[in-house]
């Protein structure tokens, strides 16, 4: 019985036939030819210049412009995405010649770097002068609670003092006789700060070593993490205070909150000025904070007006660098006037390939056209099968894992 249906016997399966074919290309015409040919896909270009390092290729000048150039979009790309930013649908392509892209490439990476930068060190003062209102409202309740303490203290004293007056418990020499001479008092330092949660308990453990036990330490935990003026990162706090005498251990003191990342900010020991200046703190992070959202609108708008053209922008970057990088593959003939190239091509294909060097010589204005022919060779050819919607996929899963 005979089938249904016939299938050209393992045309699926068994690689088209293949010929080497040499390309004499007018220079004039090559970036052209180079492109038509490309966008067919079906060459193979054989590499003739494997004594030469890619830095002494005719055209390495602008395969390192296409490299910078595609730093550059990826910059604009990472930008796009830390800013929470997609590319849009793009219009109708615009037309664009690579120096202007390359000109408008690099103002726009500027422009950006600019803004990120002053957005950067918005950023960092933000933070510090949040944590500078966290210490100055948190370390007054050591203060206030002091300053209270004090007072009671002085208010028990004064009426047991009364109490006590005339009765055989009454003290010999009164309290002021015995209140230490001014110029023989010891007057604290404090340090004031905040450390990370996790650095906490060595802090102090490592503060009471060095001092030998001779300082005074408070801490208090914030009730939310804040953002790290070095790192931008969300960390858990604590806001601490520690109380000190003589220069050497504030020395000391000092050069421990550097070693464990530990924030100091100054805090002055009067109540008046401690509000003042946490007004002045507080006023200062909203225009910040303002600053801070104009930028940041600023910056989106630029990456908005851009995210429209991106997509067509990498695409023709990435076109002409594998342009350049094929022609780097040709060799120029004596005549310093012709590039000539070999490669692999179907032989099915031939006509196609033809048509499309006719085309280019016709778009270039080119005097003399592309010169093909083909050349015999015992060489094993490289292997080309013709796919369709359904062997696609399989073609792709041999290409990637051989």
């Amino acid at each position: 019985m005979a089938p249904f249906f016939s299938i050209p016997e393992m045309s699926l399966l068994r690689s088209e036939d293949m010929n080497l074919v040499q390309l004499i290309i007018p220079v004039e015409s090559a970036h052209g030819t180079i492109s038509y040919l490309g966008e067919l896909g079906l060459l193979q270009f054989e590499d003739l210049n494997l004594d030469k390092s890619p830095f002494q290729r005719t055209y390495a000048n602008q395969v390192k412009r296409c490299i910078e150039m595609v730093r550059k979009l990826r910059y604009l790309w990472e930008q796009l995405r830390k800013a929470g930013l997609s590319a849009a649908r793009s219009p109708p392509e615009i037309d664009i010649d690579l120096d202007e892209l390359e000109i408008k490439l690099g103002e726009l990476e500027a422009e950006l770097r600019e803004l990120d930068g002053n957005l950067e060190k918005l950023k960092r003062t933000h933070s510090e002068l949040t944590e500078y209102l966290l210490v100055l409202s948190k370390a007054s309740t050591f203060f206030e609670a002091a300053r209270n303490g004090a007072t009671s203290y002085q208010r028990e004293s004064s009426v047991s003092s009364m109490t006590r007056e005339g009765s055989m418990d009454s003290p010999l020499l009164l309290e002021q006789e015995m209140q230490t001479d001014p110029s023989k008092q010891i007057k604290l330092g404090f340090i004031a700060g905040l450390i990370a949660k996790t650095k906490a308990a060595s802090f102090e453990r490592i503060l009471f070593r060095a001092t030998r036990g001779n300082l005074f330490y408070k801490q208090l935990p914030l009730d939310e993490p804040v953002t790290d003026p070095a790192t931008g990162v969300k960390v858990e706090k604590l806001v601490f205070v520690c109380f000190y005498s003589g220069e050497r251990a504030r020395t000391k003191i000092t050069k421990i909150c550097e070693a464990f990342g530990a924030n100091r900010y100054s805090f002055p020991e009067e109540h008046g000025k401690r509000w003042q200046l946490k007004t002045e703190v507080a006023s200062r992070v909203t225009e910040i904070q303002s600053t801070i959202d104009a930028s940041i609108l600023e910056r989106d708008t630029v990456l908005s007006a851009v995210s429209y053209q991106l997509e067509q922008w990498t695409t023709l970057v990435q076109k002409e660098k594998a342009i350049y990088h094929t022609l780097n593959m040709l060799s120029f003939d004596v005549t310093k006037k012709c590039l000539v190239g070999e490669a692999w091509c179907p032989v099915a294909a031939k006509v196609k390939v033809q048509d499309a060097l006719r085309r280019a010589a016709s778009d270039s204005n080119s005097q003399v056209s592309t010169i093909f022919q083909v050349l015999h060779s015992e060489e094993l050819p490289p292997t080309y099968f013709k796919v369709n919607k359904f062997t696609e996929a399989f073609q792709q899963i041999v290409d990637a894992y051989g």
